[in-house]
């Protein structure tokens, strides 16, 4: 098939930042469906925001800005990453839309989505019950699917020792999802209690380092990895906008034990006491992370219980499950 990535994000990359701090989890995820795509033989057309046309193999990438009728705008598939608008720069057999937030109908229609939406009649890819049961039902009309989500293949081939961890936990998630909230609990209910633990963050706003709070350093992907091996609990309260938690699933993948709240699609990231705990409020949430932190019994259980289930969110399954979608539209 020939398939076409549409999307408009502000910022440049290509396939060749795969690594890169800088990407987030839709720029992720385009890469590597689009990577794997090319692989099993499909021809994969990318027009984004790359600075110069960059090609490999199968795989050709190019600035949207330069859409014109020098290529072929005809395709079997149209993807556009979030915005239905972008459906209407090419043609396609099917059209496809990847969406990756809870957008109001007012949102919806103040974008500018309604009339593309009607014109080119996608069919939305959510990505987890959280958001199906949570995004405008307004969209539904030209069908709905579910998009699995992968995890990048350095995280499954990162080699996990049943080692003893110091007391580290991290928060690898946007500052934005819940980090005030995070340190609000570690500040109020964990240091005070357990002080002789560390806790390491994303660089956010004037987040002060106090009571053994640490801000990390955003660099490469290995450089992360480092970080996420070196600690013994992940945190992350979440958040209504999570709508999957990439940061989650990479330290699941990890085999580090979660605490969180929750919210948003925590919820469905977590198994209560099978790889980590949701708490039901603040003081929970604290008392967990010390167990913990405390007791290598528990920590070694749930840790366990990860390591059977490695490798499963791979994007090979992933990109298999899209194609299979994509065949019975």
């Amino acid at each position: 098939m020939k398939i076409c990535f549409l999307e408009n994000t502000k910022f440049e990359y290509s396939f060749k930042d795969v690594h890169s701090s800088k990407l987030r989890g839709a720029e992720n995820i385009l890469i590597n469906l689009s990577a794997n795509l090319a692989e099993m033989g499909h021809e994969i057309v990318v027009y984004n925001n790359c600075n110069i046309d960059t090609h490999k193999d199968k795989s050709n990438w190019y600035n949207i800005k330069h859409i014109d009728n020098t290529h072929s705008l005809f395709f079997d598939v149209a993807i556009s990453n979030g915005d239905t608008r972008l459906l209407s720069k090419v043609s396609a057999k099917k059209n496809i839309v990847f969406s990756y937030s809870l957008q109001s109908i007012e949102k919806f229609i103040r974008k500018g989505q309604l009339i593309s939406y009607l014109k080119n009649r996608p069919t939305y890819f959510l990505i987890g019950d959280y958001h199906i049961n949570n995004r405008s039902k307004l969209i539904s009309l030209f069908g709905i699917n579910t998009l699995n989500l992968a995890i990048d293949d350095m995280f499954h081939k990162t080699k996990i020792l049943d080692e003893k961890k110091e007391n580290n936990a991290i928060f690898t998630s946007r500052g934005d999802r819940n980090l005030e909230l995070l340190i609000n609990i570690w500040n109020q209910n964990i240091y005070p209690k357990f002080n002789n633990a560390k806790l390491f963050v994303t660089p956010y706003k004037n987040i002060k380092e106090e009571n053994n709070i640490f801000i990390r350093k955003m660099s490469t992907r290995s450089q992360l990895i480092k970080y996420l091996l070196k600690s013994k609990v992940f945190l992350v309260p979440g958040h209504k906008a999570e709508l999957f938690c990439l940061a989650a699933a990479e330290a699941q993948e990890l085999c580090i034990p979660i605490v969180t709240l929750g919210i948003g699609s925590l919820y469905e990231r977590v198994e209560h006491n099978i790889n980590g705990f949701i708490a039901k409020n603040n003081k929970e949430f604290a008392e967990y992370t010390i167990q913990l932190f405390k007791d290598p019994t528990l920590w070694l259980r749930l840790h366990r219980n990860m390591k059977v289930k490695r490798g499963q969110k791979n994007w090979i399954n992933s990109t298999n499950d899209l194609i299979n979608k994509i065949k019975s539209l």
